[in-house]
Formats: C-alpha cells, sequence, structure tokens
C-alpha cells in the first residue's frame, strides 16, 4: 500500500513558526512519525512539502498517474483559498484525508472554510502531531477498503 503525505505552504516551519498553536516538532519529526507509523501499518509513505501552489498541483497529479493508494493533506492556507489545489485533488480517485495540526474551527473565521473538505473522506484537526497520525491511520483503513472492492 502507497500512501502519500502532502504538507503545504509555511510547513516547513513546524517547530519554529507559532508553538502555541503548532507545537515544537519539526516537519523531520512529523515525517519521521509517520515512516514509523506506516512500518506498522506494513505501508509505505512518501511525503512531500512545497511553498508553490504549482509544484503542489504536479505533485497530485504524479500521485494519480503512479497508483497512490491514499492521500493525506495539511495544505496549511491554502486549505481556505486555493481552488487549483481542491480541482487538483478532485482528479484522484483513491481516498483523500485532510488533516491540520491546530483546531482551525477554532481559530479565526476564514479558517473555518476548507476547499478540499467536500471532497475528503474526512477531516481531522486540532491533536498535533497526532492529527496526522490519525490521518495517516484512516487513509491506510480507506485504501484498504478500496483495494478489496
Amino acid at each position: 500500500m502507497n500512501l502519500l503525505v502532502l504538507h503545504g505552504i509555511n510547513l516547513n516551519m513546524f517547530g519554529q513558526r507559532d508553538p502555541g498553536q503548532y507545537g515544537t516538532a519539526t516537519l523531520a519529526d512529523i515525517d519521521g512519525a509517520l515512516q514509523t507509523l506506516a512500518g506498522e501499518l506494513g505501508a509505505t509513505v512518501a511525503c512531500f512539502q512545497t511553498n508553490h501552489e504549482g509544484a503542489m498541483c504536479e505533485r497530485i497529479h504524479q500521485a494519480h498517474r503512479d497508483g497512490t493508494d491514499a492521500v493525506v493533506i495539511n495544505a496549511g492556507a491554502w486549505t481556505h483559498t486555493s481552488v487549483a489545489i481542491r480541482d487538483a485533488l478532485a482528479i484522484l480517485k483513491c481516498p483523500i484525508v485532510e488533516v491540520h495540526m491546530s483546531n482551525v474551527h477554532a481559530r479565526e473565521p476564514f479558517r473555518h472554510h476548507s476547499y478540499i473538505a467536500d471532497i475528503a473522506r474526512g477531516q481531522i484537526c486540532g491533536f498535533g502531531v497526532d492529527s496526522y497520525l490519525l490521518g495517516l491511520r484512516a487513509a491506510a483503513s480507506a485504501a484498504q477498503s478500496a483495494i478489496k472492492k
């Protein structure tokens, strides 16, 4: 089972950016925890981060072509602004799980809307690094169900 985790704009700054909202874990820490969990789940996981919207869309297009079984995405601020990323994700035939480190629904009103939510299997937010780990578990489960069909 091949899983893909996409990290959006500014998420390379985890560990340095607003630790009150995002904690002190770095992106490398998160990717390491995802790799460990993927191994426990009998899956492989590729992690990708970019601050360039076009590069994110290109990576999503690649996932469509390469047989990715499920995608976990924290699009960061693009969650609330990018129709382009939403439309790229809509091309995928595999399950999508949206995650956020902070509880976006307890933050500024503009963060309450997600362009991704309506095409995602589900959304997990507010649990810090555990949001990613729960998201990976959900994605793996959804991929397993899709493979069995």
